[in-house]
């Protein structure tokens, strides 16, 4: 995927009315295109359970689209809880996957009706003492990708060999261990680190059943499914082949289980914004945007990701351009050292692949409203955003994904 595309204005006629109904910034949700990257997912993944992590883009509606399929859930921080209860998900189909909670966080997944979360260090383990009767832990272990744009296992997961000790410390105190789970880090570009991954957790597994432990029933694989932003990643089919198959090779009592988020949401979000000023300096053209790195722009500094934009002319003459953010912050630039057509302030642009990880850590830096949600195909009765923008009373459907 290009990451600038110029094209004909009457390529953007849909969003370009979606952008005068509902103004800018604005960010589109498509659950049509969540609902396909979760079958596709599944389908690549057979016996595979996808809870999805909510932290990606944590909107009811999408939280909704994804357990109408029968998804489960990965709860990363007390907050989302609200989301499940609106969305009416049902607690079992629930795992609280971040390794470090207050004790205050344990007893809210419990009243929510949670009972299985992940811990990677004895400090955590001990906090389960109390709560050992009412909740099956799962063991996080560390395994480092050089191929992740995002290392996730740093920061986080127990070194494998320190696995025996941790399961051992927990059946003295009576806390079931019931579970083995890693994340090699967001957006892989090669499977090779889970298939590892798994090999390990398989010779874990395995080996604690030969000492006579509790067995260990789960597996959880984590995330890092790749999508296309600025190059080209494997299909999904191609990147899950290997897993499956280092999968087929675990005992057939454990149950597996994934961590989608970006795979499911990115390429679902496209991104609404307008040209709000215009200055020439230093022999280029400087357009300032109504959003930019503190707002929908946000992964560019959290996420690493550069996302494909599109702007819409029939001029042949190209400029050397900038695309800046409307706060008053320097560092606010989106994009520099572009070949643009003249546009003017007013102009529209899309920004694609948006979904996952932009209006998520979005901030209210210089006090700026943030962007509105537009959710397209919700198919819930109680807020059906296409009917909101009058989008189903004679507009144009969106162009395929």
């Amino acid at each position: 995927m290009q990451l600038l595309s110029i094209k004909q204005p009457q390529e953007g006629t849909y969003f370009h009315r979606l952008a005068q109904i509902n103004g800018t910034p604005a960010l589109v949700i498509d659950c049509r295109v969540i609902r396909h990257q979760y079958l596709v997912l599944q389908s690549a993944l057979p016996g595979v359970r996808l809870y999805y992590a909510i932290k990606a883009l944590p909107h009811t509606e999408v939280v909704a689209a994804l357990a109408e399929l029968g998804a489960g859930f990965e709860i990363a921080g007390s907050g989302e809880l609200q989301l499940l209860r609106q969305a009416r998900v049902k607690p079992r189909d629930t795992i609280h996957t971040h390794p470090i909670k207050r004790d205050n966080d344990i007893r809210q997944a419990l009243r929510f009706g949670c009972t299985t979360f992940v811990i990677d260090n004895t400090e955590e383990l001990l906090k389960f003492i109390p709560y050992k009767h009412r909740v099956g832990l799962i063991l996080r272990l560390r395994f480092r990708s050089r191929d992740a744009v995002v290392d996730l296992s740093r920061k986080f997961g127990c070194p494998p060999q320190e696995a025996y000790q941790l399961i051992a410390l927990a059946t003295r105190l009576g806390i079931h261990v019931k579970g083995l789970s890693f994340h090699v880090g967001s957006q892989c570009l090669c499977p090779d680190m889970h298939v590892q991954a798994i090999n390990v957790c398989n010779r874990i597994i395995r080996q604690t059943h030969d000492l006579g432990a509790a067995p260990i029933s789960l597996l959880d694989i984590g995330g890092g499914f790749p999508v296309a932003y600025d190059q080209d990643v494997p299909s999904i089919e191609a990147f899950s082949a290997p897993i499956v198959q280092a999968l087929n090779r675990l005992p057939r009592y454990v149950t597996l289980a994934a961590e989608p988020g970006r795979f499911l949401v990115a390429p679902a979000g496209t991104a609404l914004l307008s040209i709000i000023g215009k200055a020439w300096r230093e022999g280029q053209i400087w357009y300032y945007l109504d959003d930019g790195i503190y707002g929908l722009f946000s992964g560019q500094v959290f996420d690493h990701t550069r996302y494909p934009l599109e702007v819409f002319s029939e001029s042949p003459k190209r400029y050397p351009s900038v695309l800046a953010g409307p706060t008053c912050d320097g560092t606010d630039v989106i994009a520099e050292n572009l070949m643009l057509p003249e546009l003017e302030i007013g102009d529209f642009l899309v920004g694609r692949q948006m979904g996952a990880y932009t209006i998520a850590s979005a901030t209210r830096f210089n006090s700026l409203p943030p962007a509105q949600v537009v959710v397209l195909d919700s198919r819930r009765k109680s807020h059906d955003a296409c009917n909101a923008t009058g989008i189903e009373s004679g507009g144009s459907k969106p162009p395929a994904s």
